[in-house]
């Protein structure tokens, strides 16, 4: 393999990310493939922490090549395309900078590009036994069937159309130079860039045994930004497509709905309303005993208590916000969050 181009380029966009993207390099160092085969493109948005000092450090030993390259503060999609337009690789990974990627990742994709059994794909986020109680728990409300897992890609009878994100995602550069680059949305760009790649009649797959583990938000504040953002950022995709619009992604902003006007209801008729919030509660309590089971944590439980109304509210509130604001007033594109998005 010496002296060769790499065959796949793996693409992280980053933005004053230096203390996660350490625990990314260590995981990329342990794959269980020939580290020569691929490249790791550090794309930085303008960081002002240590990313570039200490990723010029990791050049010097690295049993892989490293790229590191800057520009001027203009989100990830311009990020990633920049990435895009220094890759030689053939396949493209996609990796952001708060997660890790399992030791056969690059091995499982690898051996499905050498089958030629897609032109793109998505897998699965998770979480590992190192991380906050907290994380586990978000981790737990992002990936289960019952709450989002089904839309999100964790499995492989899905509630929803997948689409592949870049938290783990992949394409053949054949693909890139078809449709291009990343659009300009700040949420929910790898959404729109997904259904580029599907209308392009591209092989698109889920490979389930792709893991990464995804750090996600350490507080119940960030989380919430989060997914509020997520739910403005779905009703920013159904009008740039409306196939991107589908109803399983109403339920949140039901849901929401529905719980104000129970609680509203239970002050003026208890009798009548209460036995829906005991219901709403029977749910939760239900998730919780499913979490503790799949985490072995009571701790871990009791956050879930929190974190799935956190994100279905989060959601639900954004969503609607936006729609009232583009369906019902005709305004224009808006981002939800976007000072102190990650305090």
């Amino acid at each position: 393999m010496a002296g060769l181009p790499p065959i796949i380029s793996i693409i992280t966009p980053t933005y004053n990310r230096a203390d996660e993207l350490v625990h990314l390099y260590e995981s990329l160092k342990k794959q269980t493939v020939d580290l020569k085969l691929f490249e790791f493109i550090i794309s930085d948005d303008g960081s002002t922490d240590i990313t570039q000092s200490m990723v010029e450090e990791w050049q010097f030993n690295s049993p892989f090549k490293i790229k590191f390259i800057s520009q001027k503060n203009q989100g990830p999609g311009a990020a990633r395309n920049h990435g895009l337009d220094n890759a030689e690789g053939e396949l493209i990974l996609f990796i952001d900078s708060d997660c890790e990627a399992h030791p056969d990742w690059v091995s499982i994709i690898y051996n499905e590009y050498l089958g030629d059994t897609f032109d793109a794909f998505g897998g699965p986020d998770s979480d590992k036994e190192d991380f906050t109680n907290l994380q586990k728990a978000v981790n737990f409300s992002m990936t289960s069937y019952l709450t989002t897992g089904g839309m999100r890609g964790h499995s492989k009878k899905m509630a929803s159309k997948f689409y592949p994100r870049t938290h783990n995602m992949g394409i053949k550069k054949s693909i890139y130079k078809k449709i291009g680059g990343f659009g300009g949305l700040r949420h929910g760009q790898d959404i729109e860039y997904s259904n580029r790649v599907r209308k392009s009649g591209a092989r698109v797959k889920f490979l389930i045994n792709a893991i990464v583990f995804h750090r996600r938000r350490s507080s119940l504040t960030q989380f919430f930004k989060q997914v509020f953002n997520w739910g403005v950022a779905r009703i920013n995709l159904g009008k740039i497509d409306g196939t991107m619009l589908e109803p399983i992604h109403f339920l949140p902003a039901l849901v929401t709905l529905n719980v104000f006007i129970i609680l509203v209801g239970s002050f003026v008729n208890a009798t009548l309303f209460l036995p829906f919030l005991y219901t709403g509660f029977s749910f939760l309590f239900l998730l919780s005993l499913i979490g503790i089971f799949q985490t072995k944590s009571f701790i871990v439980g009791y956050y879930i208590i929190l974190t799935v109304p956190y994100q279905i509210f989060g959601y639900g509130v954004g969503f609607l916000i936006q729609f009232i604001r583009r369906y019902i007033f005709g305004l224009g594109e808006w981002n939800g969050f976007t000072k102190r998005y990650y305090k």
